[in-house]
Order: structure tokens, then C-alpha cells, then sequence
């Protein structure tokens, strides 16, 4: 399925007008084509590569899926690979694939499956009108703005999430251990997969701000810096998050050592307590004459042995917190 709008002198002029009729347009400098092909055929990538003269190595990178976030420079045309990200309602980071074209005075946009909503990215655009005139870049900002601001969104969520998580830290019960144990599980393997997509786009937007690529004019120039700066922000915040997950993970180990220390101190002083009986049982059950042997008093004597014994090492213990 194929989209596509013209701008002429920074005016929107038409809309969804056939693919076919883009020869028409790029060679005026004065038009401002956009192209959006979502799950495109092999005749859609043979029609884009004759009608914009695109390099091989970019259309084959377009076709095929899991690209690493970049830009890549050729000769009449620039290649960008990016990623759009989302939390579903279960907590799993979601990720969807765009490839860009950007030529001169066309923006071409490569989407695999309907999971990029791209109405939210025309939006944008017909919210700064007033921008058009700066032709392919404020296109193009419109796009990195929206992949931008969902990072930032998705960081932010993350840290609600890892803020969450701590205050269960300290829960007692076992069900709320094992939560923090699987939900600290899944956010250090979401920060993984994010930081896999913000990170290259410090890169990426950086190279965009070079004046050689001719590809964001002066106008343009503070819009593009503020979406580098959320770019920054969003780097960073991803960075001190994963090591937010890994202090959860670090502290959760060092609290079920410490609650497994007091267990076992709790279980050695009982088993204490219980060694007095059996000693003095044990030590009475020889097979030799003692004090008190076969009469009552030599019952009751060891009972209180075993009495006072285990009463004085339960007070001991337990003045020292170990029951």
C-alpha cells in the first residue's frame, strides 16, 4: 500500500495521488515529494530504484529486516534506518522497523507492517505548516521527532516500572520476592533492547546536523538541535536506568542473603536448644549405673536438666535476636 503527498513552493498540493506519477515532480526543484510504501513488493523497490536512482546496497538494506539504527551517505541520496518503540500493556518493549530514502526534494519511507502508525508523523507535519517551505528536512524532522519523542516516552515508562519495583524490595512474602526476581528479569532485558535503538540515534541526528549534507537548512536548524537534545536525554536516562535495574538486582540478591542468614541462624539456635534433651536423654540411656538410676528422682532430675538448659539457651538467643 502506497501513500503519497507534494508539496510545491512549501504548500500542500496534493494527496494520495498515484505512485506513477512521480516523475512527474522530481525534477522540480520546487516540489517536495513524499513517498510511504508499507510492506512494498519487489516491483514497488524496482519502481523507488528507477524513479530516484537509489543505490543498490540501500534498497538491499531496505528490504531485509533487523538493520541497526544509521545513516548511511550516497552519492545523490541518504539512507536511514531507524525504530519506532512502544511498551504493550504487559510491559514488553515493542519495536517497528522504518527505512528512509532521502533525496534531494523526496523523502521516501519504507515501513515493515502496520505496527508503525504513521498517521501520529503526518500529524506532526500538518501541525507546523509554516515549515513546509524548508521542503525534505522538515519532513524528515517530523519523522525523527515522532521516533524520538516514543523513546523518551518508552525511558520514562521503564523508570515508573523501576521505581515500582523498588518499593518491593523490602515486601516479605514470597510472592512479591519472585515478582521482583521476574520483573527485574524483563526490564533489564527491555533496557537492552532500547538502548540497542536510542543509542545510535545520538549518531545519527548528529550526522544530520553536518552542513555538508545540505540536508537541514538554517530555518530548520534549531529544530533539528532540539530533537538531538531529547536524543541526549533520552541516551543518558537509558544508561542510568540500567544501572537502576542492575542496583534492584544487586540489593534483591544482598536482602535474600541477608534473610537467608537470619533463617539460619533462627534454625541453628532452635536445633540448639533441641541438642540439650537429646544429650541428656542420651547421656542417661547408658548402659551403666548413674546417679538417681532406677529410682523417680533420677527421672526428675534429668527432665530439669533438660528444662532449665533449653529455657537458658532460648533466653540467650533470643536477647541476642537470633529466635
Amino acid at each position: 500500500m502506497a501513500r503519497t503527498r507534494l508539496y510545491r513552493s512549501g504548500n500542500l498540493e496534493q494527496e494520495n495521488f498515484p505512485a506513477q506519477d512521480i516523475s512527474d515532480y522530481v525534477c522540480d526543484p520546487t516540489c517536495t515529494v513524499w513517498l510511504d510504501l508499507c510492506d512494498p513488493t519487489p516491483e514497488d523497490f524496482e519502481m523507488i530504484t528507477e524513479e530516484f536512482g537509489l543505490h543498490a546496497l540501500a534498497v538491499e538494506d531496505a528490504r531485509h529486516d533487523h538493520q541497526r539504527p544509521k545513516l548511511d551517505r550516497y552519492r545523490t541520496h541518504l539512507f536511514l534506518s531507524a525504530y519506532a518503540v512502544s511498551n504493550n500493556p504487559e510491559g514488553a518493549l515493542l519495536t517497528s522497523e522504518i527505512a528512509v530514502f532521502i533525496t534531494p526534494n523526496a523523502l521516501i519511507t519504507i515501513r515493515k507492517g502496520e505496527h508503525f502508525d504513521m498517521r501520529k508523523v503526518v500529524d506532526r507535519w500538518d501541525d507546523s505548516p509554516d515549515l513546509a517551505k524548508n521542503g525534505v528536512g522538515y519532513l524528515l524532522h517530523g519523522l525523527l521527532d515522532y521516533l524520538v519523542d516514543g523513546h523518551f516516552n518508552a525511558v520514562q515508562e521503564l523508570d515508573e516500572r523501576i521505581e515500582a519495583l523498588e518499593d518491593l524490595l523490602f515486601e516479605e512474602g514470597r510472592d512479591e520476592i519472585q515478582a521482583v526476581q521476574r520483573a527485574s528479569f524483563e526490564l533489564r532485558k527491555n533496557l537492552v533492547q532500547l538502548r540497542r535503538v536510542v543509542l545510535p540515534m545520538r549518531e545519527v541526528v548528529n550526522t544530520l546536523l553536518r552542513r555538508d549534507l545540505h540536508v537541514v537548512n538554517e530555518p530548520m536548524m534549531p529544530y533539528y538541535q532540539d530533537v538531538y537534545d531529547h536524543v541526549l536525554r533520552a541516551t543518558e536516562w537509558t544508561e542510568s536506568l540500567r544501572d537502576m535495574v542492575t542496583s534492584v538486582m544487586e540489593t534483591n540478591l544482598t536482602i535474600q542473603g541477608n534473610r537467608m542468614n537470619l533463617i539460619m541462624k533462627k534454625v541453628t539456635s532452635w536445633a540448639s536448644i533441641i541438642a540439650v534433651p537429646t544429650a541428656v536423654t542420651g547421656f542417661y540411656g547408658q548402659n551403666v549405673p548413674y546417679p538417681g538410676f532406677g529410682t523417680h528422682a533420677g527421672f526428675y532430675e534429668s527432665t530439669a536438666v533438660v528444662l532449665i538448659l533449653s529455657v537458658v539457651l532460648y533466653l540467650s538467643f533470643k536477647r541476642k535476636d537470633w529466635i
